[in-house]
């Protein structure tokens, strides 16, 4: 299944995303969730790829794992950082014999250590160019590519961000997954910016239900992403002393504010001028962080109201 395919014929779409983790204790409970997480029907799922590249077998590993054991669509992550053309074919060419053909075509972040991407003599500068490789050379592929709705934190301005999503369109991308966020009005602003540039491709809204408020700061300063003053004002509510907060009042906090930002998302249109358009988005992409308690719930609650309106 192309994922082309599904979000021309289906909506809205549920995937989830995972990484590879980089012991046996963290394969157990990556295995474990995606067990869980399976009768949910997931549209697809995918796997990231470690900074500069540094868990790209076990990316392949696991995807022509979830693929051959789960019988789940899975999107592999390639990314553009610490290598070469001739070593990015060689992981293709391992996705297409594992049966994968979905690909997120990303430039990637800087390996650890490193504070800015670095390009690789033989290799690729940005995503674009990533995508339009992948497509020339094997057409049978599907390609899709991030997006940021509160702006790349790297990108000038809001404009330039938009001509370098333009750009990686124009190259290839097929569709879109959007990097996480907590403030629904950035989005439908954002939804509205790009439709009115005259860009069409399915977007995929992200979604991370906070279940740990160190992380998700550290997240958040990484991507360029906010916090909306609600969110935080309620965070900083269940504190119980300066040192951390209560791990399952965090967690209910996380999943409902989730909830809440889905149904909008899902049922709300924007209030820009392109309405129409941004009132229906394609799906919801939930960030996991290879637990799943948060992401069933979450599911549980969406499911409940939506019989029960």
């Amino acid at each position: 299944m192309l994922i082309r395919d599904r979000l021309a014929h289906k909506r809205p779409v549920f995937s989830f995303e995972f990484f590879p983790p980089n012991n046996e204790k963290g394969e157990r409970v990556l295995w474990r969730s995606l067990e869980q997480l399976a009768p949910l029907e997931p549209d697809f799922v995918s796997v990231t790829y470690g900074a500069g590249g540094s868990t790209r077998t076990r990316t392949v590993e696991i995807v022509g794992r979830i693929k051959r054991e789960l019988g789940i669509e899975p999107l592999a992550h390639l990314t553009c950082v610490g290598s070469t053309r001739d070593e990015i074919e060689a992981v293709v060419e391992r996705l297409l014999e594992a049966g994968v053909r979905n690909i997120l075509a990303l430039r990637g972040d800087p390996p650890r250590g490193q504070t800015q991407f670095q390009h690789t003599p033989g290799g690729f500068r940005y995503a674009s160019e990533l995508c339009a490789w992948l497509r020339d050379r094997w057409p049978e592929l599907c390609v899709g590519g991030a997006c940021y709705p509160e702006v790349h934190p790297e990108a000038d301005t809001a404009e330039a961000d938009l001509q370098h999503l333009r750009a990686k369109i124009d190259a290839g991308a097929e569709f879109l997954i959007s990097q996480l966020f907590f403030d629904n009005a950035a989005y439908f602003g954002f939804l509205d910016r790009v439709r009115g540039a005259g860009l069409s491709v399915p977007i995929i809204p992200g979604v991370m239900p906070i279940t740990n408020v160190k992380q998700i700061d550290r997240f958040t300063k990484m991507c360029g992403a906010t916090i909306p003053s609600v969110l935080r004002s309620r965070l900083d509510d269940i504190s119980e002393t300066t040192d951390g907060y209560d791990p399952q009042e965090v967690f209910w906090t996380g999943v409902s504010y989730a909830a809440h930002q889905c149904r909008e998302l899902l049922d709300r249109p924007s209030n820009g001028p392109f309405r129409r358009q941004a009132s229906t988005v394609s799906g919801i992409h939930f960030y996991t962080l290879n637990r799943s308690p948060a992401t069933r719930a979450l599911f549980e609650i969406l499911a409940l109201a939506r019989a029960v309106h």
